[in-house]
Parts: structure tokens; C-alpha cells; sequence
């Protein structure tokens, strides 16, 4: 009987080549800076960001989008014709389109109607097309008949977010914040605190500090809307919250695949207007603007400090500077757009300026 052969040695010499183009890339990207934030010295706590702004495409989706080529690629899902779509409210649209003008491949981002227009800019100067959907709960359904329709490759990176990145190591997020400590006061941070979108990061950091036999414990925080945080303080997975975050990049409404909550130590809610608030105070300490989900994780790592300073604990903790705030000129950046969505952001800076000052924090 005649062997069946399917191999195509253009197609796989367009791969290899691909993929070269791919780690290229990492090797020229991979690190990022670690920057401490200012705190009194003498409180026995220090706290760094993690600066994922610095990317070439400016945020932490790089890292996820150049793992999820990566991973398309070596199975086979993409080819030198192969037209890519993804569900993404921005960031990740951005840093795919990216990669996809690289490999001369046309991308497609399906994205909520109320993305900002600073991130569909930037998806198109990126070479990408935005397909807008109303209903923002509708975006990862339209995304998959897109794709479908154009005999495409859909991406999916709430799928396959906690499994395109190696948690073992290979210069991940979480070996590079550990390599980066190394020479700090307090080398092994005593929390680490990241948001979730997909959960591929928190998944990663989570697994990797057991796979090192380290210490440190994992804090996602959670704006409103998400389903996350309902559904890991109640132990149900099938949580819909049926709306959009208000903070781009993190958030979902509901559990997406990638999220794994055993590797999760603590969640805190976050309302809208204190990560506004403290993405608004915290640029205002380092010199620059920062995005939303940078000030959800940033109340978090306050609250978490404040605690740490009541309990007499002495430590690290680190998260992320998710991207820069020139995308959201418009939008929280704009006391017009924060009125109109009805955000109060004055008590929640005072709590941020009483925490800067004292170190306490409301109960």
C-alpha cells in the first residue's frame, strides 16, 4: 500500500524560517527592566515594577504573542498563508499583528466596539485589521467563525495561554523577575501580584515558583465585571458575569481556560476607580503615565505592604507595569471619559496618599 505523504518541503522550510524570525526577536526582547518604586526605607518592604511597557509593540501581550506563534507554529496551525484572528481587547491585538507583519502573514483582531482608538491605531500602523463587536461577550464566538470563514488560524489565547509558555523556565516572566531580584535587599519577593486576562501569567509565575521549591505566594487582583475573582471565592468555575472590563487587558466574563486558581494564593476585587486612581497616583510618582491595569495591580500591592507592615513582616513584592498610559489619553486619562462612566476617583486617591505617607490601609 502507497504511503501517504503530506510534506511540503516549501511549507517547512517557510516554518523553520519562521520560527528563526520568532526567537530572533525574544533574543532581542526578552528582558525587561526592573524598576523600583519609591517607598520610605525604613518601612522594611520593597516594592518593584516590572516594566513590560518596553517591548517592542509597548506592553506584557509581547511575551504571550510571540509564545503563541511560537506554539502555532511548531504545530503546524500556521503556514505561509495562513490568516491569523484573535479576540483581544487591544494589547495582545497589537503585539499579534506584529508578529504576523514579520511573517507576512494578514491578521485580523476582533475586539470590543469601546476599545480605545489609541489601540486600534496602533493595531493598524502594525499592518492589522479591526473587526468591532457590540457586544463585547460576543468577541471570542465572532472571532472563531472569522476565522473560520477566512480558512484561517484563530489563536485563542485564553486557550492557550497557560500552555504556548514554558513555566519551567526558558527566560519567562517569572525566572526573569527572580534573576533580576537577585542582588536586591530582599531577593525572594515575599508576594508577587499580577492581574488576569487570559491567567497565562499567572499560571506561569504561579507554577514556576513551586517548580523552584520557592516560597513566594501569588495575588491576582481582579477589576469589576470579571468573573475571576466571584468564581475562585465561590468555588464556581461556570461564574458569568455577562459584561466587559472597563480595564483593558485584564478582566473576563468568564473563567477563561488558561486561569489555573490552585496556583493562586490570594484574589482581591478592585474597583474601576481605585486602579484609576492609582494608575493617576502612580504616575504621578514615577514621572510617567502608566496604564489601568498597572494601577489595579498596584492597589493590590499597596494593600498588600500595609498588611505586611502590621503583622511586622519585612519582604519584597513585585508586579507589573503592564503598558504606558499614552494609549488612554482619551479615555482614563480624561476626566471627562471618567465622569461620564460615572467613577469617583477622589477617596480612592486619598487612601493612596494616606498608604504613601503611612503605610496603613483601610480594613
Amino acid at each position: 500500500m502507497k504511503p501517504l505523504d503530506r510534506c511540503n518541503d516549501a511549507d517547512r522550510a517557510w516554518t523553520i524560517d519562521a520560527i528563526a524570525q520568532v526567537e530572533a526577536d525574544a533574543n532581542r526582547s526578552a528582558d525587561t527592566h526592573l524598576l523600583p518604586f519609591p517607598l520610605p526605607r525604613d518601612w522594611g518592604v520593597d516594592l518593584y515594577l516590572k516594566d513590560e511597557s518596553v517591548h517592542p509593540t509597548g506592553s506584557l501581550k509581547h511575551r504571550l504573542a510571540r509564545s503563541l506563534f511560537l506554539y502555532g507554529l511548531c504545530n503546524g496551525w500556521i503556514g505561509p498563508r495562513t490568516t491569523i484572528v484573535e479576540a483581544s481587547s487591544g494589547s495582545t491585538a497589537v503585539s499579534e499583528a506584529y508578529f504576523a507583519r514579520m511573517l507576512g502573514l494578514p491578521f485580523i483582531a476582533v475586539m470590543p466596539a469601546s476599545t480605545s482608538g489609541e489601540k486600534i491605531a496602533l493595531i493598524e500602523f502594525q499592518g492589522g485589521q479591526c473587526h468591532l463587536v457590540d457586544d463585547p461577550a460576543k468577541v471570542v464566538i465572532e472571532a472563531r467563525w472569522l476565522a473560520e470563514d477566512r480558512g484561517g488560524h484563530f489563536m485563542d489565547q485564553f486557550t492557550y495561554a497557560e500552555r504556548a509558555t514554558d513555566w519551567r523556565g526558558n527566560n519567562n516572566i517569572a525566572e526573569s523577575i527572580y534573576t533580576q531580584m537577585a542582588l536586591e535587599r530582599y531577593p525572594v519577593p515575599s508576594w508577587i501580584v499580577v492581574g488576569a486576562g487570559t491567567g497565562g501569567t499567572s499560571a506561569t509565575i504561579g507554577r514556576y515558583a513551586r517548580y523552584q521549591r520557592l516560597p513566594t505566594k501569588l495575588c491576582v487582583v481582579d477589576p469589576e465585571n470579571s468573573a475571576f475573582y466571584p468564581a475562585w471565592r465561590d468555588g464556581d468555575w461556570s461564574t458569568s458575569t455577562g459584561q466587559g472590563s472597563r480595564i483593558e487587558g485584564i478582566g473576563r466574563p468568564t473563567v477563561e481556560p488558561s486561569f489555573q486558581p490552585a496556583v493562586v494564593d490570594r484574589m482581591c476585587q478592585v474597583p474601576d476607580a481605585a486602579s484609576l486612581a492609582a494608575m493617576r497616583a502612580a504616575s504621578d510618582v514615577l514621572g510617567r503615565r502608566v496604564g489601568g491595569s498597572t494601577g489595579t495591580n498596584l492597589w493590590g500591592a499597596f494593600g498588600i505592604i500595609a498588611r505586611m507592615r502590621a503583622a511586622g513582616e519585612t519582604g519584597s513584592v513585585v508586579t507589573l507595569l503592564c503598558d504606558g498610559g499614552e494609549r488612554y489619553t482619551d479615555t482614563y486619562y480624561a476626566d471627562e471619559w471618567v465622569a461620564g462612566q460615572g467613577l469617583d476617583l477622589a477617596p480612592h486617591l486619598a487612601t493612596i496618599e494616606r498608604f504613601l505617607a503611612t503605610g496603613t490601609w483601610p480594613l
